[in-house]
């Protein structure tokens, strides 16, 4: 039997079940961007990289409100989700070049929400060809780049907007 070892993923899955504080509340909180891998900050939301990706670049939009559904949040702050949504979908596509794109929410545990309390929205570059047998038969995701190289490409890139 062949091992992909992935000890960062350990932390993930003890957590299963705790009560924790929001993560979104407290990496937005503690100003700390590079190390909680806050690419960009807009007045109202500000964009993460998901420290468990999908594929590389997989982005989350969230508001710095704590809300959990999209009726309890502020239109102004929906607004400026769906422009930093845009955005991010243009600095991905100027960045990797994928194929195509996934974007979306799980709003509520029942639903898949990870941070169930707290709304927030992905964006997933997607490439031809980019789940295989690992990740169809194996259940395990393959990432050609480490998240501090992706923090770097992304926070860096020139196309995000210095008003929202």
């Amino acid at each position: 039997m062949d091992r992909l070892w992935t000890p960062w993923r350990y932390a993930y899955l003890t957590k299963s079940g705790r009560v924790e504080p929001c993560i979104f509340c407290t990496k937005a909180a503690e100003k700390e961007d590079a190390e909680n891998l806050i690419v960009h900050r807009g007045k109202l939301n500000f964009v993460i990289l998901n420290r468990y990706p999908y594929n590389s670049g997989h982005l989350m939009v969230a508001p710095y409100a704590h809300v959990p559904t999209l009726e309890a949040a502020p239109v102004d702050a929906l607004e400026e989700m769906m422009r930093l949504v845009r955005q991010a979908q243009i600095v991905l596509g100027l960045t990797y070049q994928p194929d195509g794109f996934n974007m979306g929410m799980n709003i509520g545990a029942s639903a898949g929400a990870g941070v169930a309390g707290h709304i927030h929205m992905h964006v997933v570059p997607r490439w031809n060809g980019d789940a295989n047998f690992m990740s169809t038969i194996g259940e395990t995701r393959i990432l050609p780049e480490d998240l501090s190289t992706t923090y770097e490409k992304l926070s860096k890139a020139a196309n995000w907007p210095a008003g929202i």
